[in-house]
């Protein structure tokens, strides 16, 4: 088994002076923690992934293709591989769980 506290994952994550934190890779899959600050420009591109978010904390709207939706505590979001996706207009520091599949490479 493997075990996680998002406490102890969002300081790995600050103390490696970035946005995003892989921390868990498997055969199928890849799991991450991914930041951004209330005001802060979203720089992703379109993933070879699919991809699931989880919102652990903060507010924002996503963008997936054409469509948007607000999230915020809870929200789970699918982006298929391939399709653009932004977050943005986040209104409170934002925290997500990713979930890629296959891995991120």
């Amino acid at each position: 088994m493997k075990a996680f506290r998002l406490d102890e994952l969002e300081a790995e994550r600050v103390a490696n002076d970035g946005a995003y934190l892989q921390f868990l890779r498997e055969r199928n899959m890849s799991v991450g923690l991914y930041a951004l600050n209330a005001g802060e420009h979203d720089p992703q591109q379109p993933h070879q992934q699919d991809e699931v978010y989880l919102v652990v904390s903060g507010r924002a709207s996503i963008t997936v293709g054409m469509e948007t939706t607000q999230v915020g505590r809870g929200s789970v979001v699918y982006v298929p591989a391939g399709v653009a996706h932004k977050f943005h207009h986040i209104s409170e520091d934002l925290r997500v769980l990713v979930v890629f599949s296959p891995p991120e490479s």
